[in-house]
């Protein structure tokens, strides 16, 4: 790319230099197909380090009018509930009331200084990150099981960025993004008093600067019942700011509620989101965000099982033992250590969302699967994810192609209509999908096309 000026630039404005910058940045090194990067053997590229990182953004736009995604061939989809605000994770009661987490990121003061950092809240902007946080978990009700909500109510507010939500023994843990809280529940109840119980701070700090934490009841019958396990993203790309920051972080924690304290469950996790029990053999399973600014097509995100006090690499390697050099000091005693991942989920991807299933609407070859939400990438050419995926499981082991299951999220001219992130399995076994960018959760359920498709792939409503 080059750029012309007509006369000689003698001072440039900080946003105008901003702008400069994500210009060239654009101009990023040719990436290998969406599709490499996947599966149990990935095959990983040599790293390519940038002056500056490859910044490719999707600008959020929304969906036009009675637009909607794109489902697999023999699926169908509908909207379950819009006019949402920035709706990010979903958790599904016993009763089949779904509650949505309408949120952000907090004010981050140590996150958002430097030039570095002004590039980036740009960035983020223009991808739709940068709304103010409602602060709310939403309670939806699909009272007559025709797939749409037709009651909503605000279930609890005034919270701090919440994130995950997790039922146990009569109360409801919430995972804001400084502490988890915990309120009492009744089955049906649609308002809970704030601001909730203290169970344990979680680490946050003013740069927090991956600010989502998601928890998960402990499986019942086993050791983890009556235990939480809380997801905590690292507070850089790859320990640049120091490992103080990092105390407790690019981790999952296991949390006893009764003794209001918490142990590092296993660690080197990058950014950890979704958390989930595989049903066959009872493994805690996580899905990670990977590292950034090696390229294109480095460091695949992934989905693995987790072991209590493995170690899986961050900062000091990536999938194993791949030595991060940008890394000082170095600790080659801790990389022999590091556990590889079992699945790879494509470069930049943003995997999130993470939902076994368990259920009978869909065939029989889903059961046992799971279910992943790729928010997309900003940070590669061309883009990677803006999908749900399926991952097919087999005696409780993830193989194969990751098969597309929603889609169309990216216009013709590459804005975003709508970013996917949580997902989760109604009480009919239907799969629904938080999309905080087109501000809708939707529903897809096996059924013959009841729409024509529209250009882009986008599928319209009648």
């Amino acid at each position: 790319m080059m750029h012309h000026w007509s006369q000689p630039v003698t001072k440039t404005r900080p946003a105008t230099l901003v702008s400069i910058i994500l210009g060239i940045a654009g101009c990023g090194s040719t990436a290998l197909p969406p599709g490499v990067g996947y599966g149990p053997t990935p095959t990983l590229p040599e790293p390519q380090e940038r002056l500056l990182p490859t910044v490719h953004i999707a600008p959020a736009q929304g969906w036009p009018a009675d637009a909607m995604p794109a489902p697999a061939e023999g699926l169908v989809v509908g909207a379950f509930a819009r006019n949402l605000d920035h709706p990010r994770w979903l958790y599904v009661l016993p009763n089949g009331d779904v509650l949505v987490a309408e949120t952000n990121a907090p004010p981050r003061p140590e996150d958002a200084k430097g030039f570095r950092a002004q590039v980036m809240g740009r960035v983020m902007k223009r991808a739709g990150a940068a709304v103010p946080s409602a602060d709310r978990i939403t309670l939806l009700r699909d009272a007559d099981g025709d797939g749409v909500a037709e009651f909503r109510t605000v279930l609890v507010d005034g919270l701090h960025s919440p994130f995950g939500m997790a039922l146990a023994d009569g109360q409801l843990y919430v995972a804001n993004t400084d502490a988890l809280v915990r309120f009492p529940y009744t089955d049906g109840d649609l308002r809970l008093p704030g601001p909730g119980a203290l169970v344990t701070p979680l680490p946050a700090g003013p740069r927090n600067h991956h600010w989502t934490k998601n928890v998960l009841a402990g499986r019942p019958g086993t050791a983890a019942d009556g235990k939480l396990y809380v997801t905590v993203g690292s507070n850089s790309n790859v320990a640049e700011h120091g490992l103080d920051v990092e105390a407790d972080r690019a981790s999952i924690l296991e949390v006893d509620p009764d003794r209001r304290s918490y142990r590092v469950y296993a660690s080197g996790l990058r950014n950890p989101n979704g958390l989930a029990w595989e049903p066959e053999s009872g493994q805690l399973w996580a899905v990670v965000n990977e590292r950034d600014e090696l390229g294109p097509d480095l460091v695949p995100d992934y989905l693995t099982s987790v072991q209590s006090g493995g170690f899986y690499g961050w900062p000091w390697s990536y999938y194993g033992d791949h030595v991060d050099t940008r890394v000082e000091p170095a600790r080659p005693d801790r990389v022999v250590t590091a556990l590889r991942p079992d699945y790879a989920l494509g470069s930049h991807t943003a995997s999130l969302g993470l939902a076994f299933y368990a259920g009978s609407l869909f065939p029989a070859r889903y059961r046992g699967g799971a279910f992943i939400g790729q928010h997309g990438s900003w940070n590669r050419k061309p883009a990677n994810g803006y999908a749900v995926v399926f991952v097919p499981f087999t005696h409780g082991q993830p193989g194969g192609e990751p098969e597309p299951v929603l889609g169309g999220f990216l216009s013709p001219s590459g804005d975003a209509y709508g970013r996917p992130v949580g997902v989760a399995i109604d009480r009919q076994g239907a799969l629904l999908v938080a999309d905080d960018v087109g501000n809708t959760v939707w529903r897809v359920e096996p059924g013959t096309a009841r729409w024509g498709a529209a250009p882009g792939g986008v599928r319209r409503e009648p």
